[in-house]
C-alpha cells in the first residue's frame, strides 16, 4: 500500500492488473479439429520432438495453428515451450537467442536462400507487477537493464521476459485464434479461450480488456488489420470499439518495428484489401497524416488510390505482388516500396530537372529527398534502400539504347527488377510501350537479333530532329547587336574555340581546362 501511495504521488502508472482471464484448458482431438498432418513442417515437428525428448513441454503455436485449422499451409511455424531460452539453445547445433523486449530463440536449418528459421519462445507469465520507466526503448536503455517486465508511461510493454505456465502464456497472447497450441505427436489442439470456435466463425476477438491490450502493444491494431484482410475475418464489437482512440498510441512505437509491420501487412497476398481495412480503422486517410508515411506518399488525403496513371501503377504492382504470394513465389519488399514511392520521386525529379540539373544527378537528388521525407533512418537498412535506388536509377539507363552500355545493363544483378518496373510503367501508359518491348527483345534475343535492334535504335535516333540549345545568358550579352530578326551585324564566320591542353601531372588541385564546368 505504501509503495502504491508513493508511486501515485510521483505520478507513476499503477502496476498492471491481470486483465486477461486465464481461461480453461480444452483438449481437442484430431477427429474434431481435422488438421491435416500433411500440412505440417517436418523441421518444426523435429524441434517439438527434440524438446519433448529432453523432458520439456513443446507445441506448435499461434498463427500456424490457426492456419492449419483453416486448411492452409502456414508460411511460418513457431514453437512454444516451458524450456528457457538458454535451455533451448543448448539442445540445437545452430540456435541463437535474440531480442530484448521478448527473448526468443531462432533454430536455424539449412544455409543461404534455402535456410529456414523455427522461432521458439518460452511460455510467459501474466505480469502481476511492472516497473514503469520514463522514456522508451532508446531513451531508457539504462533503466531497462536487468528488468524482466517494464512498461512506459502509456502502459506499452518494453520488456516481457517473465516465464510462467502455459495457461498464463495463452492469456497474454492477443487474439483467441492465435492462442491455441498443437501437439503434432499426439495430434491434440489445446484451446483456452474459444479460439477454435472463433476460427470457424471467422471472428477476431481480443483476449481480456481490448483497450488495455492495445496499450500494452499498439501494433496489435495493425495485426488486426492484417488478419482481417488476409483471413477475411471481422473484428468482434468489443475488440473494435477502442481502436480509434488507441491509434495515436502507434506514434510511440519504434519506426523500424512499424515499418516491418507495414511490409508484412502488404505482403500477405491481400494488399488491396489491407488498404481498405487501414482506411476503415482510421490508420490512413487522415488528411495525408496517417500512421505510415510511405502510404501517405501514394494515397490521396482521403486514403484512396489516386485516379489515372498513378493509381493504376500502384494497383497493378499490388495485384502482381498478391498473385505471386498466392502462387508461392517470392516477393521483394524493395520492388514493392519502389513502386509505392515512385511518383513522389518522379515529381521531385521533374522539378529538379526543370531547374536545370542534368537528368542523372537530378534523379539522385530526388531519391535522397524522398528517402529523407518518407523513410528516414530506415533508408540506412543497407540492401533494401540500395535495391530501391538501383531500380529507380536504372530507368534513366533504359532510355539510352546505344553503345556498350546496353550490354552491361542486362548483366546487372538487379536488371530483371529494373525491367519489370519499366514494363509496369509501360503497361499503365506512363511511357511508350515500345521502349519496354525493345529491352525485352534485346535481353532475350540472339547476337544477330541484338545487332539488328541496335541498328534500328540508331536509325530512329538519327531521324529525330536535333535539339538546339538556347544560348547562355552571358553569351547572348556578348553577341554583337543585329537587326530585329536576331541576325548578327557581321557575316564573318565565327572563330573556332581552341581547347587548351591540360598540363601533364594535373590532378586534384590543378587548374581546370577551358570550358570545364
Amino acid at each position: 500500500m505504501i509503495k502504491k501511495f508513493i508511486d501515485k504521488l510521483l505520478g507513476k502508472p499503477a502496476a498492471p492488473r491481470k486483465t486477461s482471464p486465464l481461461g480453461k484448458r480444452l483438449e481437442v482431438a484430431a477427429d474434431v479439429h481435422g488438421i491435416d498432418p500433411g500440412l505440417l513442417d517436418e523441421r518444426a515437428v523435429k524441434v517439438v520432438k527434440t524438446l519433448t525428448d529432453a523432458g520439456f513441454e513443446a507445441y506448435i503455436v499461434g498463427g500456424a495453428v490457426r492456419d492449419l485449422l483453416l486448411g492452409v499451409r502456414p508460411k511460418d511455424f513457431d514453437v512454444a515451450t516451458d524450456a528457457t531460452p538458454e535451455q533451448v539453445k543448448g539442445l540445437f547445433r545452430r540456435a541463437f537467442i535474440i531480442g530484448r523486449r521478448f527473448r526468443i530463440v531462432h533454430v536455424v536449418y539449412g544455409r543461404g536462400r534455402e535456410h529456414e528459421v523455427i522461432e521458439v519462445s518460452t511460455f510467459r507469465a501474466l505480469p502481476t507487477e511492472s516497473e514503469a520507466v520514463q522514456g522508451n526503448e532508446k531513451t531508457a536503455k539504462a533503466e531497462l537493464d536487468g528488468k524482466q517486465h517494464a512498461v512506459d508511461a502509456s502502459g506499452r510493454v518494453l520488456r516481457d521476459n517473465v516465464w510462467g505456465p502455459q495457461i498464463e502464456d495463452a492469456a497474454r497472447r492477443d487474439f483467441t485464434v492465435n492462442a491455441m497450441y498443437y501437439d503434432p505427436q499426439r495430434r491434440l489442439v489445446v484451446d483456452y479461450h474459444g479460439g477454435l470456435a472463433d476460427a470457424k466463425a471467422r471472428l477476431l476477438r481480443m483476449i481480456g480488456d481490448p483497450e488495455t491490450r492495445y496499450r500494452e502493444d499498439p501494433v496489435r491494431i495493425v495485426r488486426a488489420v492484417r488478419f482481417a484482410a488476409k483471413l477475411g475475418f471481422s473484428l468482434e464489437k468489443k475488440t473494435l470499439a477502442p481502436v480509434a482512440a488507441c491509434v495515436p498510441l502507434l506514434s510511440n512505437v519504434p519506426a523500424s518495428r512499424l515499418f516491418d509491420e507495414m511490409i508484412k501487412l502488404l505482403q500477405t497476398g491481400h494488399s488491396l484489401a489491407s488498404l481498405v481495412q487501414l482506411k476503415k480503422l482510421g490508420l490512413v486517410g487522415q488528411g495525408g497524416k496517417g500512421v505510415f508515411a510511405v502510404l501517405d506518399a501514394m494515397l490521396t488525403p482521403a486514403g484512396d488510390l489516386p485516379e489515372g496513371v498513378r493509381g493504376a501503377f500502384v494497383r497493378q504492382a499490388f495485384e502482381d505482388t498478391d498473385r505471386r504470394v498466392k502462387e508461392g513465389r517470392g516477393v521483394s519488399p524493395s520492388f514493392m516500396l519502389a513502386c509505392m514511392l515512385w511518383h513522389e520521386v518522379l515529381d521531385r525529379w521533374t522539378k529538379i530537372r526543370n531547374a536545370g540539373e542534368p537528368p542523372v544527378p537530378a534523379l539522385a537528388q530526388a531519391i535522397d529527398a524522398v528517402f529523407d521525407a518518407r523513410i528516414g533512418d530506415i533508408s540506412g537498412r543497407g540492401k533494401l534502400a540500395a535495391d530501391m535506388r538501383e531500380i529507380w536509377m536504372m530507368q534513366t539507363r533504359f532510355e539510352r539504347r546505344s553503345g556498350s552500355g546496353v550490354f552491361s545493363l542486362i548483366e546487372q544483378p538487379r536488371y530483371r527488377a529494373g525491367f519489370d518496373f519499366l514494363r509496369l510503367r509501360a503497361d499503365v501508359g506512363e511511357i511508350d510501350a515500345a521502349l519496354a518491348d525493345w529491352w525485352e527483345d534485346f535481353a532475350l534475343g540472339s547476337d544477330d537479333d541484338r545487332q539488328a535492334l541496335l541498328a534500328d535504335a540508331r536509325t530512329a535516333q538519327q531521324k529525330q530532329p536535333r535539339a538546339v540549345r538556347a544560348p547562355r545568358p552571358d553569351a547572348a550579352a556578348a553577341a554583337p547587336a543585329g537587326d530585329e530578326s536576331g541576325e548578327a551585324a557581321s557575316d564573318a564566320p565565327a572563330r573556332k574555340r581552341r581547347r587548351r591542353r591540360r598540363k601533364p601531372g594535373g590532378g586534384e588541385g590543378a587548374a581546370p581546362s577551358a570550358g570545364a564546368e
